[in-house]
């Protein structure tokens, strides 16, 4: 786990605020408190890797709206919802609406510290994925306009003659284009380039392709 992991622990209940930041503690992790969730969105982006523990009712902005917020200002922390109220609907509900697990209070030890490396194992991938999905888009900013066109035809599947006869020029010069648009791009194969572009522009992928069509 990031050692620089901060778990943050939202609820209006002060003893469980205090007990849970004695556990995260006893774990070895780095809590940080909110009285709310208003005081949370205020001194909390979400850019820094960690993962939320999350009461559902609260006065002012409740659990299941302060998950929805969180969405539309895009923070990906990772949200463990812990309430006293885990009825079946209540809790299907949390998680449609995007929190990663449902635990009902009182929960063991074991099974929240299981559930916050659960979280934190989550954050971690995704913050890795992020960070590749834009060193992709920075390489497809080094693209020339001609390396773009082959690009988007290799992705649909189209082998090097197709491209040349659209684009009337000799197969050579595709060729020529797509050595170095795969140098650019750092892609060991096709399939590389074609996975490592569409994971950074997913509006590339087509959804009636099924495979890609070597050269």
């Amino acid at each position: 786990m990031d050692s620089d992991a901060t778990v943050h622990i939202v609820d209006d209940d002060p003893a469980v605020r205090q007990s849970m930041n004695l556990l995260v503690k006893s774990m070895g992790l780095r809590p940080q408190a909110f009285a709310s969730a208003r005081e949370f969105l205020d001194q909390c982006d979400g850019s820094n890797p960690g993962c939320v523990l999350l009461d559902l009712r609260m006065p002012g902005i409740s659990g299941m709206e302060l998950l929805e917020l969180m969405d539309r200002h895009k923070m990906r922390l990772p949200v463990i919802i812990i309430s006293a109220h885990g009825d079946v609907p209540t809790a299907v509900r949390a998680l449609r609406g995007g929190a990663l697990n449902f635990l009902e209070k009182p929960c063991r030890d074991q099974q929240l510290w299981e559930a916050i490396q659960e979280a934190l194992r989550h954050d971690m991938q995704c913050r890795r994925e992020m960070a590749q999905r834009r060193k992709v888009r920075s390489r497809l900013e080094r693209l020339t306009e001609g390396e773009c066109e082959v690009l988007d035809r290799l992705i649909e599947g189209k082998p090097n003659k197709e491209i040349a006869a659209e684009l009337d020029l000799s197969v050579r010069t595709i060729e020529v284009r797509r050595a170095k648009l795969m140098d650019k791009m750092e892609a060991g194969s096709l399939a590389e380039l074609v996975r490592m572009t569409i994971a950074a522009r997913p509006e590339l992928a087509a959804p009636a392709q099924t495979e890609v069509v070597p050269a």
